[in-house]
């Protein structure tokens, strides 16, 4: 008697820790890691498609940086972007259409600017120019409408046992909730690659030598300037002008460049694209963010000394009188070499550098509107800005998505290249294009030798901005892992790509074609039974094409 009740006791105890302490395993013929515009575009072809999809996001919101910010579309030439990305553009326009949608502006007063044709493109009813709330509600659409099935807040277990893999093929993967996701197919649609790089699959960080694809844009580009975001004239970097025993200014690295052309472990910079407001009801003053030291803008002071007045370029206009804020200039948003360890680095350092990037922008901004070295002109006008109250409201107005311009990259079954992307070639097995720019920021800010002296003058180096010919066809094999490494998992972010290339695959919309593209490909491998590898081109072409993908022109 005394036996079995304990017994009983026992049992009870085990199936209640079984049952509650140990996860239920969730299943899905396809399971997508991320929260970003890849992953949901993604996640609703999968459904159209009729399988089942989950999506592990580790992000309270989704869309990344297509909601975080980047509301100045890069777009490039608008005819290659078609699917599930053309219909985000045209959702927004509905949205816009709507009175209610302009409530700090009226619509007519909205200047319409975009990348090569209007904001609100009436003809092909596409509104290109957005804010991030209104991004973020398309996503949020998308999710209702398909009933899209999302965990968010999962990240995932990045130890040896995060993983499981059989025959070559992911079986799982474990977050670091204790949730196991289990499917048949694999979708990592990070700006990291965190799933890509826990499975195994063979990628790179930083920058090529060019010597490795017979490239001329990729490697250090000492003396390149493109874009104008360098010192066009001799600005000292010393605490002391022209004193070096005074040591270097902050934001300066003493490290040399590097040989040209030659590769290294260097990334171009990240920023928040910042959304500001003007419109004194909706506008939330910059104060003095935690750890503010003045003398790290000293650079920026030297800057407008020298006469520069530039500030103001890249605030571009989006509806009800707010800005995508980008990096501008020798001295900017850009927080130049601080970035190098993030794509390696746990969750903990990645959110450290991350909360470093907020405080050197928050500081920024304090300085051009409080500093007294900041001309008054440039001054007046900055204290016109500040956060929306309306975005970003549970992140204290701020973004909630650091621009990872570029993180690891795939190695993969084929390797998209400059002359890829610059459309100088016919590139095999097509499933999108792009037409961006090779555009890549900078990643290096040095000091310049001069007459053979290291006691020169500051520098930045790695801006690069070449366009296309022609608009380029992207490689189904490019966001594939070679078939020994990985079996059933399709990469459509951190695609396989040398650093330069990816200065142009790197755009949202493009990011959200190659996502559907991606999911195609991975339905139609569970229904025939076999690996993304051995699915016949004709037959994914046949169905990407029924899906309105533009694959060329």
């Amino acid at each position: 008697m005394r036996y079995s009740f304990y017994k009983s006791i026992f049992l009870g105890v085990f199936l209640f820790q079984y049952t509650f302490a140990q996860p239920k395993i969730r299943k899905a013929d396809v399971i997508i890691y991320g929260g970003t515009s890849a992953a949901i575009t993604a996640a609703v072809q999968v459904k159209k498609m009729g399988k089942s999809v989950i999506v592990v996001s580790p992000d309270k919101h989704l869309g990344g940086l297509s909601s975080g910010g980047l509301g100045f579309t890069d777009t490039g030439n608008k005819q290659v972007i078609g699917g599930l990305s053309r219909e985000f553009y045209q959702r927004l326009y509905t949205h816009y259409q709507n009175t209610d949608s302009w409530k700090w502006q009226k619509r007519e007063e909205y200047g319409n600017k975009g990348q090569g044709t209007p904001a609100l493109d009436g003809a092909n009813r596409t509104m290109w120019i957005f804010e991030p709330h209104a991004a973020e509600q398309v996503f949020e659409d998308f999710v209702k409408e398909n009933k899209l099935v999302i965990y968010r807040n999962e990240w995932l277990d990045r130890s040896a046992k995060g993983i499981t893999k059989t025959s070559g093929s992911i079986r799982s993967f474990r977050t670091l909730s204790g949730q196991v996701y289990e499917g048949k197919m694999f979708i990592d649609a990070t700006y990291e690659g965190d799933l890509m790089a826990a499975a195994g699959v063979s990628y790179h960080v930083g920058r090529e030598a060019n010597s490795v694809y017979g490239e001329k844009w990729n490697g250090v580009q000492t003396e390149v300037f493109q874009h104008g975001h360098h010192f066009k004239v001799k600005i000292s970097p010393y605490i002391v002008e022209n004193d070096p025993k005074s040591g270097l200014l902050p934001e300066i690295s003493a490290e040399p460049a590097g040989e040209y052309g030659s590769g290294d472990n260097k990334i171009q910079a990240y920023c928040f694209r910042m959304c500001l407001s003007n419109h004194p009801e909706n506008r939330i003053p910059f104060t003095k963010p935690d750890g503010y030291d003045p003398a790290r803008y000293e650079l920026y002071a030297r800057v407008f000394a020298s006469g520069w007045r530039e500030t103001f370029d890249k605030f571009d206009a989006i509806p009800n009188r707010k800005t995508d804020t980008n990096n501008h200039g020798p001295f900017s948003t850009d927080y130049i070499g601080k970035n190098y360890d993030y794509p390696e680095a746990s969750y903990e350092r990645r959110q450290q550098i991350i909360k470093e990037h907020e405080l050197y922008q928050k500081g920024l901004m304090y300085f051009l509107q409080n500093d007294s070295r900041v001309p008054n002109d440039v001054k007046e006008k900055m204290q016109q800005w500040g956060l929306p109250k309306d975005e970003f409201i549970d992140n204290g107005n701020w973004p909630h998505q650091l621009y990872i311009r570029e993180a690891r990259r795939m190695i993969g079954k084929f390797v998209m290249k400059e002359a890829d992307a610059l459309g100088k070639t016919v590139v095999p097995n097509p499933i999108g294009m792009g037409s961006y720019a090779l555009d890549a920021h900078n990643a290096q800010r040095y000091v310049k030798a001069t007459e053979g002296r290291p006691d020169g003058y500051v520098q930045n180096e790695g801006d690069i901005g070449v366009h296309p010919d022609k608009p380029y066809s992207i490689a189904y094999e490019s966001i594939l892992p070679k078939e020994n490494e990985c079996k059933n998992l399709l990469v459509p972010v951190c695609v396989s790509s040398s650093h330069i290339a990816y200065g142009s695959i790197r755009m949202e919309p493009v990011f959200m074609i190659l996502g559907q593209s991606a999911a195609v490909a991975a339905v139609m491998a569970i229904n025939a039974k076999t690996i993304p590898h051995k699915i016949p081109y004709s037959q994914l072409k046949t169905e990407l094409l029924k899906e309105k993908q533009v694959l060329e022109l």
